[in-house]
Formats: C-alpha cells, structure tokens, sequence
C-alpha cells in the first residue's frame, strides 16, 4: 500500500469517523455536563486562536470563560475544568479505539514486513534454504514492563477493544452504549497500584493478544515450510519476558512473595489458555484411539487451571508428548483432520510451556554490592565463622573477583536483620522454586542494572552460589545491563575479563556458551541525549560482538527501548532492519512498556503486524545483508562526529544550573509520584530533592513530553548539524541520509520527538525573570535542529515519509491542546498561590488538576511508540 493511499484510508476510516462518533458523544445525556459537552469545541479553537495570537495559557482560559460562560467564582470554573479534563480523557480513549478498528484498512499487513512478502522475497531470490536454516535459530523476547507510561484501568481496556470491535462492525447501537459507558466509567486510580496489580493487568495482554497471535503467526509460518508429518519442527521464534513482580530495581515494594504470586498467576494463566484449546480441540477430534486421550488431557488440564490441583499430575513433558501421539494418530488414521488446529496448540504448549513468559529478576549493582557487604558483616556476628575476609571492601577488585569465584554455601535469609538483604536472598531462591513449578524458563534471568564492573557480575554470581546453587547447577543468565555512555564505551572490556574468568567461563559452558548483554537505550538517551546513545549503543554492540567471537561465545543483545524517541525508542524494526554485518543478531531482545503494549500490541491484528515487522527485520538483516548499505569508516566516522557535536550540546545543556529546577517548578516531574499510574517512585532515592542521576528514564522523558518540549528526542541534533555545515560537511550527511537505513531512521525518530513538540504553550516563560533564558535556549535548539532535519532528509515538512503518523499525531495534539492549556494554568494558579502562601485547600485542589491531566496527554502520546 503506497502512502497517499494510506493516508487517504486513514482520513475516511479515522479521522471521519472520529468527527462522527466524538459528536455523538458530546450529546449523550450525561448528568451535569450537557454544558461542558457544547462549550469544550469552543475551548478547543478558544486555545488554537489563543496561542496564535501569543498569549499565554492563563490568559486565554481566563477570557474563555468571560467570553463563553457566565461563571464568576473560582469554585464554578474549576469545576467546568474538570469535567473538560474528564472529556478529553475519553475523546482519547474514543480516537484509539477507531485506529484501532481501521488498523487493517490503514496498514498494508501484507507487505513490505510481513512473513508473507518475506517468503515471496526469499523465493524470487532463491534463498529459500538460507531462510530456513536462519529460522532454526532465530528468536525474538519481547519483555513487558510495568514501566509507568499509560494508565487505562482495566474496565478502560476492555471498552477501548469492545469499542473498536463495534466501530469495526459499524455496530451503532453498541457503539451508543459503549460511548455511554465510557462516560461514566472512571479513569481515575485512587489508589497506587501494587506490582502485583501491574502484572495482573500485562498478563491480559498475555492471554488475550500474544497466546492468540503467536498462534496465528506459527500457522502462517507452517503454511510456507511444511513439515514432514511427524513431528514439529518449528523453532520457538517467539520468546516472552515478563518484568512486573521480578523487576526490584528502585521499587521498594517488590519481593520474593511478590515474585512467587506473579509467576504462580502466569502459569495459572496459560493453563486456562491450555484448558479453553482443549475443550475446542475435544469437540473436533471424537475419532478413535484419539478421543479418549484428548478428552483425559481437558479433564486434567481443567483441573490444574481452573480448580488450580497440583501441575504434577500432568506435567509439561506428558502435555506435550501426548499431544504428539494425538497428532501422529490423526496423520496415519484420520486424513488430518483439524491438523492445523492441533499444531497450533503444540507450538503454543512448545512455546509457552507452564510458565508462559519468563520472569526476569532485576536489581542494581550498587544494592547488590551493599547486600554483599552487609552479608559479610551479620554473618560474622551471627555464626563467630568469615564468609568472606572481614576486610574485603578495602581488597584489590582483582583479588576481591577471585574471592567471589570461589566462595559456596547455603545462607538462610532468616538471619539477617537488613530487608534489603533479606529480600536479595530470598528472590534468589525464588528463582529455584519458580523453576520447579514453572519449568527452568520461568524464572533463568537476572538482570544487574548499572553494571560498571566485573565486580557487579561476580557479586550476584557469587550471591547465587551462596544460595545453595552448586556450580554445576546454577540455571540463570546473569545479564550486566550497561546504560551510561561511559558504561557502554567500558562494556567490551567488562566483557572480555569475565570471558577470561575461569569460573566465569565454567558457567557459561554450562549454559550452551551464551551470553545476554542488555544495552539502556532509556537511560542512555537520558545521559547522552538520542544521538549519542544510539550511536554509541551501535558501536558498543560491534565492539561485544567482536570480543564475544573471539572467545566462542554466542552474545545476545537486550535491548531497554520500546517507547518513544526521547527514551530511545521510536521505529523499532527498522533500527533492527538497519544493523550491519558486524553486530550479532541471532536474536532481537527488547523491552515493550506502557503505551507501546497498547498500542503497538493492543490487539490481535497490531500485535501480529508488529512481531512479524520485528521477526523479518531480523531476519532480513543477515539474509538480504549483501543487498544492503553498510556503514563504511567513512560514515562511521561522521557519525562519530556528530555523535560527538551532539552530546557535547547536550551535556552544556545538563550542566545548566537550571536543568532540573526547570523540569521541577515549570513543568510536572514533582506529580508523576502522585498519578497512581505504577508502583515505582519517581526517583530511585527516597528525597524532596530531585537529582538528575537519581531520576528515573521516564518521569524525565515524561516532564519533557508534558511541556510539549521533547528535549531528549532532538537536543544537540541541531546544533552537530550546524557545525557540519560550517565545516562543509552538509553534503556528507546527505548522503549519509540517503544510503545508511541506520542514520535514516535515527533522523526520522527525532522527527517524530519533534512532531509532537508545542513550544507555543510554554512561550511565555521566555520573558520569565527566572527561566526565560534557558527557555529560549531550548526553543532555539528546536527551530536549529527542525531546519536541519528537513534540510538533510530534503523534506518539507517533519516526518514527510509517514503522512498516516504524521495525521495521527496531528489529530491527537489537537484533542489534548485544551488539556495542555489546563494543565500550564493550574500550574500557573499554583505558583501564585505559593507565593502568596494562601488557600492551602484551593492548592491541592489545582495540584489535583495538574495531576489529572497528566493521564490524557500521556495517553495521547500512544502513537509515539
């Protein structure tokens, strides 16, 4: 599908039918807001005239309500506020359901990307068989993390896909009642949600999107290699990851309980998957010999799912063998009836086994390093004996790693006073007991954020033996997770010394010699703005594959991104499309968090469209590498360069004594706390002083996006641009724009950060006596780098390539303008209201109002994934 067609199917079936159905919602009969329905079109182009014209956010909603309301006192305007914010929360919600009703008629789920066009390229050009051999082995892990950038409840989900179904089926009589519901529905968490909570609301997705659409693509994969008859052969293409309940990294309320019930709910979860199969499966196949079997595995699978009785008395292994008895039977007695239907649940059951996704376990280096410490200390007091020597802090790093190699036990988390320490115990033999009832994948994983040493590795290593793990039985990847650009710049050589540890070594061979390395494109793109993370993680990820090769080991790279451009995300499979030959890419490994599930993954359809677009980008990469541009030293080089102009910018920019104070007073970092959205604090220490390296990604990203300003999306671009410019090198990058998919996509990605930048709303802060200057140092970064990006991609417009985003972005920040508008002037209330020290109940009353908007400008942000 060409783009103009595109787009023009996306104007007849989304924007019209918005401009349709958001009528009809404006007159449904809801209780005191049939006002507030009629006046909210009138602040919507009160606002666009409004900042036309240059005036600030309080003065237009003041003359708003002189010109289009009778309202006089203070109490009566709020109120109207309020109900416009609970209007534009669910004009949202109503705008993503129709995209999602016309995701079909809007993207071609045929064609460049999908499995289908993949089999066709690779028998034009005769590669048939290397595509074959490439899918025996290669994965894609999506990982769902509870990461805080969406907020729909659960009751707000399921009318979002009950909506768009109606919408699909012109159902208007659903639709009605559905609009209806949604009016009345609240959005509004009063209480923070537990991790528990969290992963309650993914495994939805688990069972309602993923185990339905890997299904459908293992049976388009099937369709173009069959298979010999006897058994199935398919590798497991698809893995799942799973972060709510096992991700302890700055969140104080996850711990071994935690982890037990979320990994006991993904395999309750699975097994009903397995149950409802079964029973379908049971009512088609009542031939002989296989009637019996079947109608024996439903009986016992209903009972270990819904009456939850032991797993035991039908383990994974007997599930699966029986199924291929079945299978055989069905192949030599019975023409193959409902054959496609069986393989489908087998690949499931291959696939998802008891455990359903994997539950990876995450803490960082620095908590593990003061476990380790406390471990040492309370275990000399408790037990007279040294685990460890008592000076072990002050030891040489050399001689403190060999330490670490050699020392065993079994420590029992019971006498240690600290819960931190306790808890880091615990997880560990959670692990062990996830893996008995769930199977090893349940739980193998362990992820050490800010990994900045071999020291960081050997310390859980070590914590892990002293679990009782012997050596020859430790089931779990220890994952160093790189982040800063110092860190991603030290990684090959962190790498390259445990490579060369012994006992380091020993456990990889134990693991079939591999290795995951997760790579933070969030948390780099926060220390080293978008450029310079993403070249730098590229450069790092050839540098770990060169050191990896050379000592026989078969590196995995895991990627944080799944979110917008200002956390490193954006155009996912194309990033992947665009690697060379140099970095290994056996797997595609990456983290999918808040809007991006829904959006990206929201349903069947979106969700099949997007793994195949990740599964063939992969694939294509090292199959199609000789039809593809690589990065020369020449470009390499360049890209260096600008890497280089750009992160210097944006380093000035960090340093800027205002940097923080900026995101703090002006904008709404202090209330992403306060929002109930997730269960991890805003920053990674508990303080009333915000400090950038405490921060989390996306709080950060989130105060940015709120201000309509972006910063970490595009800063330093600009100015790295402009500097190639007065070298004489502009023709260069041009060229490097044309050739390399890899600079491309990073170019259209900060595009997209900037398509969604407003610097109109925040234009009156540029005579702010405070923060005027800094605010005119971002604005002029903008308009630099905007007219560097259009000059190098030869465009006339951001984001010219992706008219159909480019509409939908445009219709979203026109829904949520007069919710931005609120927002700055309740802000604006407040800072007034501080000043004065007054009314501390009107204060938290437009505390609240800030806070409440944060949801629809968040969820509007959906389509930034």
């Amino acid at each position: 599908m060409n783009p103009s067609q595109a787009l023009e199917n996306f104007n007849q079936d989304v924007v019209a039918k918005y401009q349709i159905y958001n009528s009809l919602f404006l007159t449904l009969p809801f209780k005191d807001v049939a006002n507030t329905a009629v006046i909210l079109p009138l602040l919507a182009s009160h606002c666009e005239n409004g900042f036309e014209k240059g005036k600030n956010p309080r003065q237009i909603i003041d003359d708003f309500f002189s010109q289009h309301t009778g309202l006089k006192t203070e109490k009566e305007k709020i109120d109207v506020l309020f109900r416009f914010i609970q209007f534009i929360e669910r004009q949202v919600v109503l705008f993503d359901s129709i995209e999602d009703a016309a995701f079909s008629n809007v993207n071609d789920l045929e064609g460049v990307g999908s499995l289908r066009y993949l089999f066709t390229e690779t028998q034009q050009k005769k590669r048939v068989d290397q595509l074959k051999n490439k899918m025996e082995d290669f994965k894609v892990r999506l990982v769902l993390t509870a990461h805080p950038t969406q907020f729909y409840p659960g009751a707000v989900l399921g009318i979002i896909t009950d909506l768009a179904q109606a919408i699909k089926e012109n159902d208007l009589t659903s639709i009605n009642l559905l609009l209806q519901q949604l009016g009345k529905t609240p959005f509004f968490k009063k209480e923070q949600p537990t991790p528990y909570d969290e992963a309650i609301s993914l495994i939805w997705y688990l069972e309602n999107i993923f185990y339905k659409a890997i299904g459908n693509i293992y049976r388009e994969i099937k369709s173009h290699m069959p298979e010999d008859g006897e058994s199935v052969t398919v590798n497991n293409i698809f893995d799942l990851g799973f972060w709510p309940g096992g991700d302890r990294d700055g969140n104080p309320y996850v711990d071994a309980e935690t982890s037990l019930r979320v990994a006991d709910s993904l395999r309750v979860a699975v097994l009903k998957c397995y149950s409802r199969d079964l029973r379908r499966l049971r009512r088609r196949l009542t031939f002989n010999q296989v009637d019996k079997v079947i109608g024996e595995l439903e009986e016992k699978m209903y009972d270990i799912s819904f009456l939850q009785k032991d797993p035991s008395i039908l383990p994974t292994d007997e599930l699966f063998q029986k199924l291929l008895e079945i299978r055989d039977i069905v192949i030599r007695q019975h023409n193959s009836l409902f054959i496609d239907q069986l393989d489908s649940l087998i690949s499931k059951v291959r696939l998802f086994g008891y455990h359903f996704a994997t539950l990876d376990i995450r803490q960082d280096s620095r908590v593990h390093h003061q476990v380790l410490l406390n471990i040492i200390r309370q275990y000399k007091k408790n037990t007279g004996n040294d685990l460890l020597p008592p000076d072990f802090a002050e030891l040489p790093s050399g001689q403190q790693i060999e330490l670490l190699s050699k020392v065993e036990g079994k420590l029992n988390p019971d006498i240690f006073d600290d819960k931190i320490t306790r808890d880091t115990l615990e997880s560990i033999y959670a692990i062990k007991t996830i893996q008995e009832k769930n199977g090893e994948r349940g739980a193998n994983r362990y992820v050490i954020s800010n990994c900045q040493s071999v020291l960081n590795v050997m310390e859980i290593y070590a914590m892990i033996r002293l679990c009782g793990w012997s050596r020859e039985e430790v089931k779990i990847d220890i994952i160093p997770l790189f982040e800063t650009i110092d860190d991603l710049v030290n990684a090959p050589d962190i790498m390259e010394e445990l490579y060369r540890n012994p006992y380091y070594a020993e456990h990889l061979r134990r693991r079939g010699n591999r290795q995951t390395i997760m790579l933070g494109f969030s948390d780099g793109t926060k220390d080293g703005g978008y450029l310079m993370a993403n070249w730098s993680i590229y450069k790092a990820k050839e540098a770990l594959s060169a050191v990896s090769y050379k000592y026989g080991i078969k590196v995995s790279f895991f990627d944080g991104r799944g979110g917008p451009p200002a956390r490193g995300g954006g155009k996912t499979h194309k990033f992947y499309s665009s690697l060379g030959t140099e970095i290994e890419t056996a797997e595609i490994q990456l983290t999918v968090q808040g809007q991006t599930i829904s959006s990206n993954f929201g349903t069947i359809e979106s969700a099949r469209f997007n793994m195949e677009q990740l599964l063939t980008a992969g694939i294509s990469n090292e199959l199609f590498a000789d039809t593809k541009y690589q990065l020369s030293d020449e470009d390499k080089n360049l890209l260096q360069e600008l890497g280089d102009l750009a992160y210097d910018s944006y380093k000035e920019l960090k340093a800027h004594p205002k940097f923080i104070e900026y995101l703090v007073r002006v904008g709404t970092l202090k209330y992403y706390g306060k929002t109930n959205i997730g269960s991890r604090p805003t920053s990674r220490k508990k303080s009333d002083v915000f400090r950038f390296e405490d921060l989390r990604a996306i709080p950060f990203v989130g105060s940015w996006s709120q201000l309509k300003q972006n910063v970490p999306g595009f800063y330093g671009v600009g100015t790295a641009l402009s500097r190639f410019e007065e070298m004489g090198k502009m023709d260069a990058a041009r060229r490097l724009y044309k050739k390399s998919e890899f600079f491309r996509t990073l170019i259209d990605n900060s595009m997209m950060s900037m398509s969604k930048s407003y610097f109109p709303l925040t234009h009156y802060l540029e005579k702010d006596p405070e923060f005027g200057e800094f605010w005119k140092k971002l604005y002029s970064e903008f308009k630099l780098t905007k007219k560097y990006l259009l000059d190098v991609s030869g465009s006339d417009e951001l984001m010219d390539s992706y008219p159909v985003e480019r509409a939908s972005i445009k219709i979203r920040e026109r829904i949520v303008l007069p919710l931005l508008t609120i927002q700055q002037y309740a802000l604006n209330r407040l800072h007034e209201l501080e000043n004065n020290d007054q009314d501390p109940e009107l204060r938290a009353t437009y505390e609240k109002m800030v806070t409440r908007s944060l949801y629809g400008n968040i969820n509007a942000a959906r389509n930034s994934a």
